[in-house]
């Protein structure tokens, strides 16, 4: 079994650098993408455990850093803020699409699986992407979402209008204690697309099956937008798995310091998903 780094230098904002997770025989073997949320990274706490567990199930894994994710060549420090300051939906949905394209074309050696047995796994912001992606995108055979977002826009009004009048936002990092600063940019995205850029509504012209995982005491994502995703799905595509009284990332932290049964929950249902969704 191995875990193959790779960097995508041609994509259209930025490099995307991420890890391929080969199991023992991957031939025939389904393809699992995985996005990591807002000031995520591929490494961060369950993401190598998740990547791993998956491979280990029978899964060819790829996971990347975002082009704006601020996370630089050393992999685990926020060192590019150009990129995070400037993020975009729009950049966001474009790095997935760069990743997709690397897998059907072979540019990734993924050692004979089956790309048309394509299924991606985001959290939060992620999870957000990859619904919005998946309705546009017919390559995308299964989703999964962790604590996955109903809506991008997360702003109250005079949060807004604050941020557009300083031309920023700021961010703190509760982790490194780093500010990072938000561009409008974020905003103007959103305003072009409207409609086309929300989950709540790309879900109900979804084809591909989805599965919501989400705790019940989420603090950052309310399980209620789980919720919202689940009953605007076409019946019988979705569905919902709400675990009793864990958080955001189900308990991990970073750096992992261990499975706790909340995430192991997440993981074994989700791992289940795919396997009977891209048989």
């Amino acid at each position: 079994m191995q875990r193959i780094p790779f960097v995508l230098t041609d994509a259209p904002h930025g490099h995307l650098r991420g890890d391929v997770y080969l199991p023992a025989d991957s031939r025939g073997a389904p393809v699992l993408i995985g996005c990591h949320g807002f000031k995520g990274f591929k490494d961060w706490g369950f993401w190598p455990e998740t990547a791993r567990r998956l491979r280990d199930a029978g899964s060819v894994v790829v996971v990347y850093n975002a082009s704006g994710s601020g996370i630089g060549e050393d992999l685990e420090n926020f060192t590019e803020t150009g990129g995070f300051e400037h993020n975009t939906i729009s950049k966001e949905l474009d790095d997935l699409g760069r990743i997709l394209d690397a897998v059907f074309s072979r540019e990734l050696n993924l050692r004979g699986a089956d790309a048309r047995r394509l299924g991606v796994l985001g959290h939060s912001r992620g999870g957000g992407v990859a619904v919005v992606r998946a309705r546009r995108d017919p390559r995308i055979r299964s989703l999964a979402t962790w604590a996955g977002v109903s809506t991008f826009r997360r702003f109250g009004a005079d949060e807004v209008a604050e941020w557009r009048q300083r031309g920023l936002a700021q961010v703190v990092n509760a982790r490194t204690g780093q500010i990072f600063r938000l561009a409008t940019d974020f905003l103007d995205d959103l305003d072009r697309h409207g409609d086309a850029y929300e989950p709540r509504e790309a879900v109900r012209g979804l084809q591909a099956p989805l599965l919501l995982v989400h705790g019940t005491r989420d603090e950052t994502v309310a399980p209620e937008e789980a919720e919202v995703l689940h009953r605007a799905a076409t019946p019988g595509l979705a569905r919902l798995s709400l675990i009793p009284g864990t958080g955001h990332t189900f308990g991990a932290k970073h750096p992992f310091e261990g499975a706790t049964p909340e995430f192991n929950q997440a993981l074994e249902t989700t791992t289940t998903w795919f396997q009977t969704t891209l048989a």
